[in-house]
């Protein structure tokens, strides 16, 4: 999920001679494209969401199936008894988000998948641990989300960031303006780093190379609840409570492996709709999924 929050730097040779490479072949984003247009920016409500399309890990089938035996039911009791109808409905794939972009352009999955960056290689370890309420800005009233978070080290998580900073920069070209969920009252509550990645690649939570560094503001995490509901007080408190029962449920989180990753289209508060195409991280092939010929 594309979201402001902060985030730890990281460090050594290894990662500082990536991010070299990644510099030298980084595009710069100080002149956007023509064809991408910020004036809702200077709107006060949120640009109309025609469509997001993006890259995302699918939850594997280990995640999944201790999430239903554990999770699924209390959740959607929580939201009814908390009278969030709409939510407990939303329909999702589970997964975990590499970066999304706006565009109406109904070639974009095409588009991205040419567009691919390198691949990082499978992620063996991922951990998902830590369940917890947050605002797309503080104060902005909403979207907000219960997310479950990825535990910030070891290897897997630092190939997540670095994937994240190649993806970002291979597809920010891609988009025709600011993603809609960052808009409006979201990037007036902003501070002035999400506002500079908000106008330079159309989403906060992501990282970039800015002056041959990697600036990182990227959370990985898979979201359980996606909610256009007033985040107040009350309402806050009540999934805080939500949260840490959960916490209390899996301690230790889960540990699993990321195989794939997907090219797919998502709803304004970034939900999962539909998968177009899904790439194996060990060989780099490409499916489509709606009819599992081989693209790539």
């Amino acid at each position: 999920m594309t979201r402001t929050r902060k985030h730890t730097p990281w460090r050594r040779l290894g990662a500082a001679l990536s991010l070299a490479m990644l510099g030298a072949c980084a595009p710069s984003f100080a002149q956007a494209p023509a064809a991408i247009d910020n004036s809702a920016l200077a709107q006060p409500a949120f640009r109309a969401h025609t469509a997001t399309y993006g890259l995302v890990y699918r939850l594997p089938k280990d995640v999944m199936d201790v999430m239903e035996a554990k999770i699924t039911t209390p959740l959607q009791q929580h939201l009814v008894r908390l009278n969030l109808g709409a939510e407990a409905q939303t329909f999702n794939l589970p997964h975990v988000t590499v970066v999304h972009i706006h565009s109406a352009d109904p070639s974009t999955p095409q588009k991205m998948l040419k567009a691919l960056p390198a691949l990082p290689p499978v992620l063996d370890g991922v951990v998902l641990k830590n369940f917890y309420t947050t605002e797309a800005a503080k104060d902005a009233g909403h979207p907000w989300w219960l997310d479950l978070g990825i535990v910030k080290t070891g290897k897997a998580y630092e190939d997540m960031m670095s994937f994240n900073t190649r993806a970002t920069a291979a597809f920010a070209p891609l988009r025709d303006g600011p993603l809609p969920r960052v808009t409006g009252p979201v990037f007036a509550k902003m501070g002035d780093a999400g506002k500079d990645l908000v106008r330079t690649v159309g989403v906060s939570g992501v990282n970039v190379m800015k002056d041959g560094k990697e600036l990182r503001s990227h959370n990985p995490h898979n979201t359980l609840v996606y909610s256009m509901a007033r985040f107040t007080p009350q309402v806050q408190a009540d999934m805080n409570q939500v949260a840490a029962e959960f916490n209390k449920v899996l301690p230790d989180g889960m540990t699993t492996s990321f195989q794939n990753v997907s090219i797919v289209e998502l709803a304004f508060s970034g939900n999962v709709l539909r998968e177009f195409y899904r790439i194996n991280l060990a060989d780099g092939s490409a499916v489509d999924v709606s009819t599992g010929q081989k693209v790539r």
